[in-house]
């Protein structure tokens, strides 16, 4: 189960082409030669000097207008609308900020009116609070190590010259990188701090070398899309850690089942030939949408998962290790955010 929530387990494919185009449009940007003859003939004619108006031109012109101070009062007074122009756009900025905060808040209340009708008695008990806790903290480390080693790769060109590369061989070398240091961090026991934690910095930079060119995107779109994925876990986190005990844990077949069809329709362009392009755009709707949907019901039983295994940490019944549990939710929150990316830049082509 663990193999199939990789970000690029079903979906190296699609990311591979549309950062491919993007590349190549970049590249081709920065790469077009231009020399000193083209540069010299682009520049805009000068105007000849007969054609400028003469002094005494001017002069009479001046003198002919009803008011002569009449440019000057026009200058004066578009500075005085300087300022209520500059207040308008701070106001619709604060309008848009106090949309935003409606929108999560009416998000969060909703899905904890849906799903979480009859929450816990109490308390969250002490040690498994501190173990969620704990594993939030790696998660957000984790996500932030991902973010700053991605753009370091992308500085120097490693997004290049990954999409050059065959997809299968892209796709190969994503899977095994991520998964064998997953498996290898699972692996470790917690009491091995340093082992345990320098693999777990190989699993985030594995992580930050396959999503690297996420970085050809809009940084305007990237920043949305954090923004929504962090709005989209916050809430479902706060249902799952309010509910009863136990109460989402079920889900968990239901959810490999739907994660199996996601994958699989990430597949669907290595198999299915371009000509059947309605296919093609119903699986890449599954992949986008779909995909959103088991993500957020992954999240939601993790979130579960991580106060079980406290509960059992807590009774000695298994060893507290909140990195492991720390991973989960980072893969959830990669595939949340791909998905948020291109739903986003989806839309802005439309309005194009």
């Amino acid at each position: 189960m663990m193999a199939l929530r990789h970000p690029l387990a079903g979906c190296a494919v699609r990311p591979a082409a549309t950062f491919a185009s993007i590349a190549k449009q970049q590249s081709a940007t920065l790469l077009r030669p231009r020399t000193f003859t083209a540069a010299f003939h682009s520049t805009k004619p000068v105007a000849a000097a007969s054609s400028r108006p003469s002094i005494i031109a001017t002069i009479s012109k001046f003198s002919k207008s009803s008011n002569p101070f009449a440019r000057f009062q026009a200058r004066n007074a578009s500075f005085a609308t300087e300022p209520a122009v500059a207040r308008q756009d701070q106001g619709g900025a604060l309008s848009k900020g106090l949309y935003a905060l409606a929108v999560f808040g009416g998000t969060a209340f909703a899905i904890n009116f849906l799903f979480n009708r009859e929450t816990r008695e109490g308390p969250i008990p002490a040690y498994q609070r501190e173990f969620l806790h704990e594993t939030f903290m790696y998660t957000g480390l984790g996500v932030g190590m991902i973010g700053v080693a991605a753009k370091a790769l992308h500085s120097v060109g490693w997004s290049y010259r990954l999409m050059a590369m065959n997809p299968w061989v892209f796709m190969g070398v994503s899977l095994v990188g991520g998964i064998g240091t997953m498996m290898a961090t699972f692996a470790c026991p917690p009491e091995n701090y340093i082992a345990k934690h320098a693999l777990w910095s190989a699993f985030n930079l594995s992580q930050a070398a396959v999503l690297s060119p996420l970085l050809f995107f809009n940084p305007a779109i990237l920043a949305r899309a954090g923004l929504y994925t962090v709005g989209m876990m916050g809430a479902i986190s706060y249902v799952g850690a309010t509910a009863k005990t136990d109460q989402y844990l079920y889900l968990g077949g239901p959810l490999l089942a739907g994660l199996t069809v996601v994958a699989l329709s990430g597949l669907a362009p290595l198999v299915i030939p371009a000509t059947a392009a309605r296919t093609l755009a119903v699986t890449e709707n599954l992949w986008l949408y779909g995909g959103l949907a088991v993500f957020g019901g992954m999240t939601l039983y993790d979130i579960q998962k991580v106060l079980y295994h406290g509960r059992m940490a807590e009774a000695g019944l298994k060893k507290r290790d909140p990195v492991n549990e720390a991973i989960s939710l980072e893969l959830d929150f990669i595939n949340i955010f791909i998905r948020m990316v291109y739903i986003l830049q989806g839309s802005g082509n439309r309005r194009r």
